[in-house]
């Protein structure tokens, strides 16, 4: 497993799925088939691609394609295009496989549930559809595999290529651009008591008074989008002065100075502007502001299971070690002794302070049902097997580091698509490929 991480039980980076997972209708089509003859057409590393699979995959291509654009490339372009894809393909499987990339049984049966989501029926029924065009699930299950193991080759790969320093971060946040993507988003309530440009002093005080009349009961517990419906000359007036979701970099400056000054729930002060008076609502927001999270410390051991280890023999193994920390022995040094996760075992399994979403999904649910000071029973996730205890827990405000890794996210974002068209030239020209088209 690629480590993106100290700890092996970090996730790899989430990624969209391959076009394959998601169109039910095109993987229906290049399915394998009984075949008279077959013949390799092309020799990859220690593997091969077989005409059938070209001839599969390019039959539903054309299909595909003949929906969408009248007049198709000629047979020996569409050939090349189709067999330069399978070999990619190959090299990537290759490479996962070198990576020790698996994909457990859950996670198959979740693209499933997506695919039968996306066409909308049930998982009988995709079931049932796989039969009438003479498929069945397990290759529909293998071929899902496939396409996780490269997506999950590819995003961990490439995001492990591009670097992203504190200096690219200092000078994004610093940027225009920057500001505009970490900005928090206002959702904003307006109400507009309109003064005519023609309007006199006498008409502009009354017009000043009514404002200030609206933000008094406003404050003493009046409903602003009543007030607003039966107020306000804005465009909104009739949705309750409500304006949606802005940041504040959308708003016009003299609104975006008096929202800055607004928590959740707040109004301002009549001010004007050339239109009139204004009084704007900050009805919620969505970044921004103290950013609470509850870290956790904890440390773990874990055992893999293998063809010497079954999960029996490995769930007893650790209750036998549980029970010998509940009698008083050190865990760090039966973390050290035991604990198979080499990113931790050397500091007694100690896996520091983490934030929700770091580690697995399993082991995230243990630790949030452990006590501080407790062991937890055995448990498995997609590494094995763990025991763990919960040192502390801590609420830290977090409001700079995720505005920090929401920079860093978005560089890294942009720069996903240039590298990964790196590495998969950089992959193909290293890798042995005789074509015997």
């Amino acid at each position: 497993m690629i480590n993106v991480m100290k700890s092996g039980l970090v996730k790899l980076g989430k990624g969209m799925l391959l076009g394959s997972l998601l169109v039910y209708a095109g993987w229906l089509q290049a399915q394998p088939r009984t075949v008279e003859l077959d013949r390799v057409v092309a020799i990859v590393d220690d593997d091969v691609v077989l005409e059938s699979e070209l001839n599969e995959r390019k039959a539903s291509i054309m299909e595909r394609l003949q929906g969408q654009y009248q007049q198709l490339p000629p047979e020996d372009v569409l050939n090349k295009q189709i067999l330069e894809q399978l070999i990619v393909e190959r090299i990537e499987l290759g490479l996962a496989k070198r990576y020790d990339i698996s994909i457990d049984e859950a996670e198959i049966d979740q693209a499933i549930a997506r695919i039968a989501q996306k066409n909308q029926v049930s998982a009988a029924a995709l079931e049932a559809d796989l039969k009438r065009q003479g498929l069945d699930m397990s290759g529909l299950r293998e071929q899902l595999r496939k396409d996780l193991t490269i997506n999950q080759l590819q995003q961990g790969v490439v995001n492990s290529r591009i670097k992203i320093s504190e200096q690219d971060i200092d000078n994004f946040l610093a940027s225009s651009d920057g500001k505009y993507a970490t900005s928090p988003d206002y959702h904003i309530g307006h109400i507009l008591i309109s003064v005519s440009s023609s309007a006199d002093a006498e008409m502009v005080e009354q017009a000043e008074n009514q404002a200030n009349d609206i933000y008094k009961k406003l404050q003493g517990g009046a409903d602003f989008a009543q007030m607003a419906i039966s107020y306000s000359k804005d465009q909104a007036a009739l949705q309750g002065g409500d304006i949606g979701w802005r940041k504040l970099a959308q708003l016009p400056e003299l609104f975006g100075n008096e929202m800055m000054k607004l928590s959740p729930g707040q109004v301002s002060k009549p001010f004007r502007s050339g239109a009139g008076f204004h009084i704007l609502k900050n009805i919620e927001q969505r970044g921004g502001g103290a950013q609470m999270v509850e870290q956790t410390h904890a440390r773990h051991i874990l055992v893999k299971t293998s063809e010497i280890m079954d999960d029996r023999q490995a769930r007893e193994k650790l209750l036998g070690l549980r029970e010998r920390i509940l009698k008083g022995e050190d865990f760090a040094k039966l973390a050290r002794e035991n604990s198979e996760d080499t990113g931790s075992m050397l500091s007694g399994g100690d896996l520091g302070w983490s934030t929700p979403g770091m580690f697995v999904p399993a082991f995230e649910e243990a630790m949030a049902q452990t006590g501080i000071g407790d062991i937890s029973r055995p448990f498995k996730s997609q590494f094995g097997w763990h025991i763990l205890q919960v040192l502390e827990r801590r609420q830290t405000d977090m409001s700079d580091r995720m505005k920090r890794n929401q920079a860093a996210n978005v560089l890294r974002s942009r720069r996903f698509d240039e590298e990964f068209q790196l590495w998969l030239t950089q992959i193909r020209e290293e890798a042995y490929v005789e074509i015997k088209l």
